[in-house]
């Protein structure tokens, strides 16, 4: 096959993958369609306890009744996820006003969760996903990392909105917004 040739096929698979919203990048996973019920989850993390951060299982279910913003991340302390964390954090109150958790979720382990919650003064949980299990269900894995993805989950677990590829300045407020446009509908 000649380099024309070549091209022209890459840019047709491209297209391809770009009239399938509901495929993420490669190996990314198959990512969640809005409207239907959020993929079930139960991980491992830290989580907030009366004496600071405490290991716990967590899944969808503990989350039902109130508005969940999952957000998947690639690495802990890293710049971009430590700015996006800190957001949330800024947040939280507000987050909790408008009855809605917030939960993190990388290939991290759980002792680098608890390092990153306590140098940060993160209050919310942070799952671990190291296989990259549950972020293939979300459509957020391109190993060995969760990519930068953000899924709200309404008090019933359906999936509300997506945001993809989300740039970690302001991010926690663009939710915020939506979330708020969203409770007024309802």
């Amino acid at each position: 096959m000649n380099r024309r040739d070549l091209l022209l096929s890459f840019g047709a698979a491209a297209l391809g993958l770009l009239g399938r919203p509901q495929q993420a990048f490669s190996m990314g996973g198959t990512l969640p369609d809005l409207g239907e019920p959020a993929p079930d989850f139960m991980l491992s993390g830290v989580v907030p306890g009366d004496d600071g951060a405490i290991e716990a299982e967590r899944s969808l279910r503990d989350f039902q009744g109130q508005w969940l913003v999952l957000y998947f991340y690639p690495r802990d302390f890293t710049e971009g996820c430590t700015i996006e964390a800190k957001g949330f954090q800024r947040d939280l109150q507000r987050f909790h006003a408008l009855n809605a958790e917030v939960v993190g979720i990388s290939a991290d382990d759980t002792d680098s969760h608890k390092e990153f919650c306590g140098s940060e003064a993160l209050t919310y949980p942070l799952l671990s996903d190291p296989g990259g299990q549950i972020s293939k269900r979300y459509g957020s894995w391109i190993p060995p990392f969760s990519q930068r993805h953000t899924f709200l989950i309404d008090p019933e677990g359906v999936l509300k909105e997506t945001w993809l590829a989300v740039r970690p300045l302001g991010h926690s407020r663009e939710i915020l917004e939506r979330l708020e446009q969203l409770q007024a509908k309802s």
